[in-house]
């Protein structure tokens, strides 16, 4: 009998550097892989799992669209669908959304709406989108395009044209590349792949500043930082910022692919019987796992995320060789002295707990269910590796 190894180099395009783990299962905070090894998850399928595994209202919300109905073309309507649209729109105060199935393909509808916006209002005389050094906002030809880093621009030519990257944080930058051809700002708030390097609350506002007395449309994408990840249901709320387009994707499933654009209010009208679609988009089966996700960020579950990324950041800071930590709720990047990063994840991977990286720094984005009790579990294991760290 093959191994789960040797099947996957056999039959699986090797897109992925793959850890020498296959998983079984999961419950809460926990992952049990095939042999019955129990790890404590600091990763919720890279930010996507906000519930945990196995959360018992989603399971049964799914299970139940399951025998229902599990797909229906979007000639027609569907509740699950109608009900996180309203859902959506309304806890963020949006106008519009469009449904999609992953972050990459949320992020290239805000391009469309962003570049027919400026093309219809000046005449296809704005038809340039910046973006910063650094982001990441998906892996399609344009997305890849909009990503403000060197080594995702190769092999894979000719990208799409358009995109303008300013460095982050750095006003005089993004005031020298602003012009008479800008369509939009596009940003994250926290540059998760870039490294977990969030922006700072001046350079954040002088965008907006910029956006409204230029009539610039302000895209944030928030696919990792969304979905109460940051300790509100987006990350701009914390920043008195008022977009015009915001992405959404990975926790908004919670496991399921699922992909959200939100139009405000310029914006809302954009889109038109035809100018974009998608087969999946809006899927039952997918919504209802959504509208429990929706359900479950209360203020009170928001304020207890807060509350855990303070004492993250605050343990955290404390550990041996740990330079400096930073980012969002429970988006969290830690920068270690001259500790390997892929070494440390091994290492944690053999002692039961699971971390990312992002760039050369350590990235934690736990379940935004992990328990106080799992979170002093998970860093007292990495205290104690970092403490007895041997080259």
């Amino acid at each position: 009998m093959k191994s789960y190894k040797e099947i996957d180099d056999n039959y699986v395009a090797h897109t992925y550097q793959r850890f020498d783990v296959c998983f079984d299962h999961g419950k809460g905070a926990y992952l049990y892989d095939n042999n019955g090894k129990k790890y404590l998850d600091f990763t919720s399928g890279i930010g996507v799992n906000a519930l945990g595994y196995a959360d018992p209202t989603w399971v049964a919300a799914i299970q139940t669209q399951a025998t229902k109905l599990a797909h229906v073309s979007n000639l027609f309507y569907s509740d699950p669908m109608l009900d996180v649209g309203q859902k959506l729109v309304s806890m963020a105060h949006a106008k519009k959304v469009f449904f999609a199935n992953s972050g990459a393909e949320a992020n290239e509808g805000a391009i469309k709406v962003a570049r027919k916006y400026a093309n219809q209002k000046y005449h296809k005389e704005r038809n340039e989108i910046i973006t910063l050094v650094n982001s990441f906002h998906g892996r399609t030809i344009t997305t890849l395009s909009a990503t403000g880093q060197d080594h995702f621009h190769q092999d894979f030519d000719p990208f799409t044209q358009g995109f303008i990257y300013v460095e982050a944080n750095d006003t005089n930058d993004l005031i020298s590349k602003v012009n008479k051809h800008t369509a939009a700002i596009m940003i994250e708030i926290v540059q998760g792949e870039g490294g977990v390097l969030p922006l700072q609350s001046s350079f954040l506002q002088k965008i907006q500043n910029i956006c409204d007395e230029q009539d610039i449309l302000l895209i944030v994408d928030e696919v990792q930082t969304g979905v109460g990840r940051c300790g509100t249901l987006f990350a701009y709320e914390q920043f008195a910022l008022h977009p015009d387009i915001v992405t959404s994707a990975k926790g908004l499933g919670n496991g399921l692919p699922i992909g959200a654009v939100l139009l405000f209010e310029k914006c809302e009208d954009v889109l038109q019987y035809g100018n974009h679609g998608t087969t999946f988009g809006g899927n039952p089966i997918v919504c209802a796992g959504a509208n429990v996700v929706l359900d479950t960020l209360t203020p009170t579950f928001l304020t207890a995320v807060q509350a855990k990324g303070n004492y993250l950041f605050q343990k955290l800071a404390q550990l041996p060789h740990v330079k400096k930590v930073q980012g969002l709720g429970l988006m969290i990047g830690v920068e270690l002295d001259t500790i390997p990063v892929a070494a440390l994840i091994q290492k944690g991977i053999k002692q039961g707990v699971l971390f990312l990286s992002a760039k050369n720094n350590l990235r934690l984005l736990p379940p935004l269910t992990m328990t106080q009790e799992e979170i002093e579990q998970g860093i007292k294991i990495l205290e104690t590796i970092l403490t007895n760290w041997e080259d």
